[in-house]
This record gives structure tokens, C-alpha cells and sequence, in this order.
């Protein structure tokens, strides 16, 4: 029976370190009680304040009497508090279950006749198997609260109603209101037609900025490793200057020099007698600049990536399908073609996910313009993330912005698990020919 193990369990869940005591391990003990009474004695006030104001969001707003100033409740700093106190009391909570778990499994040691470690001896196999652990603790901490801690708010703040005019503390309040901006995104007009066109406009762009920069680098790829070309490494360096150039001053560049009104390409179109074009000014031009530009920005990587692949294909492949009678399009079709996707399509799949939030070259090409008089805050280029940019810092539409967020996580996961599971190279097959 195990008798030590089911006392000492129950003991470590009525009081932190009492299972330690029955097991007769007393300095162990002493720590986890010693923590137990700390954080009753200390943090059981704070924290129910935190959940007070968690779950409130305040009370009282900032007011002025005469000349004075009576601070209110800040509902954002109260919302912050009260995540961060969660967050603690998770780790306290985890903190508990590893003491129940040390006891249980020490109390089973002794159901075996086996006699518990003294401190000594618990501090030596701390330091031969807990050490990782205890290395890694920082991480978690950190992890918890610079990864964690904003992800939750960004979360939460979706079901409040924080947003401008009348939702910004400290001179309001805001309140909980549950899933009614996710139904205010969906059901009113103005907000639906904003959120279908920005969103279809997203899609669109990240498929054709993947595929078109892809394709490009497999061209170029395909075009540098052929035979006879001379002078590769000389190719390669000259087209791998887009990538290796910083993207903010190159986008800039860009953007002058695809200017409507002085840019140097319509000018030249003007000396050889065309009209110009506007490229910025135009909701369509403007879509098909940035593709164009983004080719520019992409295929480098796509090229470098797959002449690697390319260079190490067995050129004894190419040796038995030329003695078989394939030409060299069958060579690329059958070998080449089919290699290349395998190694390359989980990088494939990631910047689709990383076009689809391509907000760099969105913002300072074009800044989501032109205007787009039947959006809300949206421009005809803007993608979901420049969308969600000006929702926050220009119009302090926090709420909706936070909902946007949430959209794009939930598409973008699902997409990207879809295709991870279709995936051969995540498949423990090998390639097939």
C-alpha cells in the first residue's frame, strides 16, 4: 500500500512543505512553508485587490474639484495589474504542484523502503539534475512576463470597450462588453465592408507577393546554375544586393522613384513619349507597384536558397534521366522541380505567414493609400496590420484593433497548420521521385 505517498501528498495540498515535514525532510520543508506564509502574509491583500480591479476595471474616474485634481481609476493600469498578479499566482500554483509532486514522489520512495534524501544529499542531485532547470527559471520568468503578460492584454482588450472618444482613461472608464466588438466588426456596415475589403486585399497580397518572389528566385536560381553561364559568383553578389541593402532605405528610394509627379520612372516615360503612370495615386497601380516592388525586395533569398539546393542535387540524377532521353524541361519537371519544393516549401509556408504582415513595406511604400472613401481608417492598399496601425496610434480604436489582431492570429494558424500537415518535408517519408 502506498501509505507515505498518499499522506504526504495530502499533507503538501493542506499546507505547502507539511508533506516534507511527515517525509522528515525539515530544511526542505521549511523553505516551502516559509514561501506559503511569505505570500499569505504579503501578497493575499494585493492580490485581491488585483482582482479586484481586474475584474471592475474601477470605479471612479479623475475628476476636478476647483483647482485640485482628484485621481480616478485608471482601467488600463488597473487591467495590467491585475494580469500581472494572474500571472503570479499561476507560478505560485505551479509552485504548489511541484511541491505536492516532491512529496508524493519522496512518500513513494518510502512505500519501496527507500529512506528520503537529507538536505545535503538533495542539494547534490539538485546540482546534477535540477541545475538545467534551474538555468532555464530566469527564461521562464522573463518569458512570462515580456511574452505573456502582452499577449494577454492584447487579448483582453478586445472584450472591453476601450477606444476613443469616450473609452480613454483616465478621464473614463472602460468596461467589460464581452464579444460585442467582435459583432460590431461583423454586423456594422461600416466596419464589415472595412474588414472584408482590407482583409480580401490581405490575402490577395500575401498570396501573390509569396508565389511571384518565389518563382523569381527559382528562375534566376535555375538561370545562375545552368551550364555555361560564366562569371556566377560575379551574378549571384549583383543580385543578392536587394537582400543584403537595409529594406527601410531601399523602400524609400522606391518610393521616390516611383513618385507620380517627379519620379524618375515617369519622367523617362515622358522623354520616350508615353503618359504617365500613377503609380501611387491609383488603387490598382499602386497594388501592382508593390508586388513589383516586393519582387525586387524577395527573390534574392529565394535565389540563394535554392542554388544551394540545387548544388547539392546528385548530378548522377541528371546523368541516368539524359541516358533514359529526358530533355532538359523534363529534367527540371521530374528532378529539379520536385527536390527544390520539398526543401523549400515549410520556408514557403512562412512567408506567406510573414507577407501576411508585411507591414514595413506597406506603411512606407504607399502608407496604405490611396484613399479609400468606403473604408473606416483604411486606405485601398492598407494590409491588416497597417490597418491595425492606424486603428491605434491614429484613431486610439484600441478594442477593434485588438480584435483585427486576434482575426489575424486565428487565419494565419490555421493556414499554417493546414499546410504543415501537407507537407511532405514534415513527414518522415523520403523523397519520391
Amino acid at each position: 500500500m502506498r501509505v507515505h505517498a498518499r499522506r504526504s501528498m495530502l499533507l503538501s495540498i493542506l499546507f505547502m512543505g507539511f508533506g516534507q515535514f511527515y517525509n522528515r525532510q525539515l530544511v526542505k520543508g521549511l523553505l516551502f512553508v516559509s514561501m506559503e506564509i511569505y505570500l499569505i502574509a504579503f501578497w493575499t491583500l494585493p492580490f485581491r485587490n488585483a482582482m479586484w480591479g481586474l475584474y471592475t476595471l474601477g470605479e471612479s474616474v479623475q475628476t476636478r474639484v476647483g483647482f485640485t485634481i482628484v485621481p480616478g481609476d485608471h482601467s488600463i493600469f488597473l487591467m495590467i495589474e491585475g494580469i500581472i498578479f494572474l500571472i503570479c499566482g499561476l507560478l505560485f500554483l505551479w509552485m504548489y504542484y511541484l511541491n505536492i509532486r516532491d512529496a508524493r514522489r519522496v512518500g513513494f520512495a518510502r512505500d519501496q523502503g527507500i529512506a528520503p534524501n537529507k538536505f545535503k544529499k538533495t542539494l547534490l542531485v539538485f546540482s546534477e539534475k535540477g541545475f538545467p532547470y534551474f538555468l532555464l527559471m530566469p527564461s521562464v520568468v522573463f518569458t512570462s512576463f515580456l511574452t505573456i503578460l502582452p499577449l494577454i492584454f492584447g487579448i483582453a482588450i478586445a472584450f472591453t470597450n476601450y477606444s476613443a472618444p469616450n473609452h480613454i482613461p483616465p478621464a473614463s472608464l472602460v468596461d467589460w462588453v464581452g464579444f460585442q466588438t467582435f459583432i460590431d466588426l461583423f454586423n456594422m456596415k461600416t466596419w464589415n465592408r472595412t474588414f472584408i475589403g482590407v482583409f480580401s486585399w490581405t490575402f490577395v497580397w500575401a498570396i501573390l507577393a509569396t508565389v511571384t518572389t518565389f518563382f523569381t528566385g527559382m528562375f534566376f536560381a535555375v538561370l545562375l546554375n545552368s551550364k555555361g553561364i560564366r562569371f556566377q559568383k560575379f551574378w549571384r553578389s549583383i543580385y543578392i544586393l536587394p537582400w543584403a541593402i537595409p529594406s527601410f532605405v531601399s523602400i524609400l528610394i522606391m518610393r521616390n522613384l516611383f513618385n507620380g509627379e517627379f519620379g524618375p520612372i515617369n519622367q523617362y516615360l515622358d522623354f520616350i513619349g508615353l503618359a504617365a503612370v500613377p503609380w501611387l495615386s491609383d488603387p490598382n497601380w499602386a497594388k501592382f507597384t508593390l508586388v513589383v516592388v516586393n519582387i525586387w525586395f524577395g527573390f534574392p533569398f529565394w535565389m540563394v536558397l535554392m542554388s544551394g539546393v540545387m548544388t547539392s542535387i546528385d548530378r548522377e540524377l541528371y546523368d541516368a534521366s539524359q541516358v533514359d532521353g529526358a530533355n532538359a524541361r523534363q529534367q527540371f519537371r521530374k528532378i529539379t522541380l520536385p527536390i527544390v519544393m520539398f526543401s523549400t516549401a515549410p520556408l514557403l509556408i512562412m512567408q506567406f505567414a510573414g507577407n501576411f504582415n508585411n507591414f514595413n513595406l506597406i506603411y512606407l511604400l504607399t502608407q496604405g493609400g490611396p484613399v479609400n472613401v468606403n473604408y473606416s481608417y483604411a486606405g485601398s492598399t492598407d494590409i491588416l496590420i497597417s490597418w491595425i496601425y492606424k486603428l491605434t496610434l491614429d484613431q486610439s480604436q484600441f478594442a477593434m484593433a485588438s480584435v483585427v489582431s486576434i482575426l489575424i492570429f486565428i487565419a494565419l494558424a490555421g493556414i499554417s497548420i493546414w499546410n504543415f500537415r501537407r507537407t511532405r518535408a514534415f513527414k518522415e517519408e523520403d523523397t519520391m521521385l
